[in-house]
């Protein structure tokens, strides 16, 4: 894919930075289109689906990742709790990120136990839990993604890395090809996330600030 760039006075900057920063955001580019395929845009379309049914019949969004991944649950969260691109209620997330929760359980239990623990707290059947990891492989989102499944929830991954031990095993999944870094997955992961909640507004509240769909 041929990137151009507007001119700009390389002298200002050592060429290897310049390069370096080029070389990028070629690569961003190349991951990112992966969001015009139509997996990803069948995954978009699906999750926004089921997440509006899910916050209709008045259940809620459970929301865990390690890392990056987690500022991005947390991003994803704020969102759904707050709003997107239109004023409208509340809509029911909840990101298991809590200091004192994940301490607890990390020191009585293991880490490998935080989200599980999170899981047993707040899970209730039907409602969703959406996993993120890059790797696929993080110990403490599987045993999440199995409590999850004992409790009748749906769960919802967004992997990289070919999904690892995870792969298959969610309602829907999504696993970012060719990206070897877990900043390039989580570029894709985070835009997908949003361009869900503007799918997710758009079938609730389909006039704006007024509507009420899921009241």
């Amino acid at each position: 894919m041929e990137v151009l760039f507007f001119p700009m006075d390389e002298k200002t900057f050592c060429p290897q930075l310049v390069k370096t920063v080029k070389a990028a955001v070629c690569d961003v580019i190349q991951t990112t289109s992966f969001l015009a395929s139509p997996t990803a845009i069948s995954f978009m379309a699906d999750v926004a689906s089921l997440l509006a049914e899910t916050f209709s019949s008045g259940h809620k969004v459970i929301v865990a990742g390690n890392g990056g991944s987690l500022c991005d649950a947390a991003h994803f969260a704020e969102e759904l709790t707050g709003c997107f691109r239109k004023p409208r209620m509340a809509l029911p997330a909840i990101v298991l990120s809590e200091p004192g929760h994940l301490t607890c359980v990390g020191n009585d239990f293991g880490f490998h136990d935080v989200y599980r623990r999170g899981i047993e707290a707040f899970g209730q059947r039907d409602d969703v839990f959406v996993a993120l990891t890059t790797s696929g492989r993080s110990c403490n989102i599987s045993l999440a993604v199995e409590e999850a499944r004992r409790r009748g929830m749906k769960i919802v991954c967004l992997l990289g890395k070919g999904g690892g031990e995870l792969a298959d095993v969610a309602d829907v999944q999504l696993i970012v090809p060719k990206a070897s870094t877990s900043d390039r997955i989580q570029e894709v992961h985070m835009a997908c996330l949003h361009i869900i909640i503007e799918g997710v507004e758009s079938l609730l509240f389909p006039l704006g600030e007024n509507a009420s769909a899921v009241e």
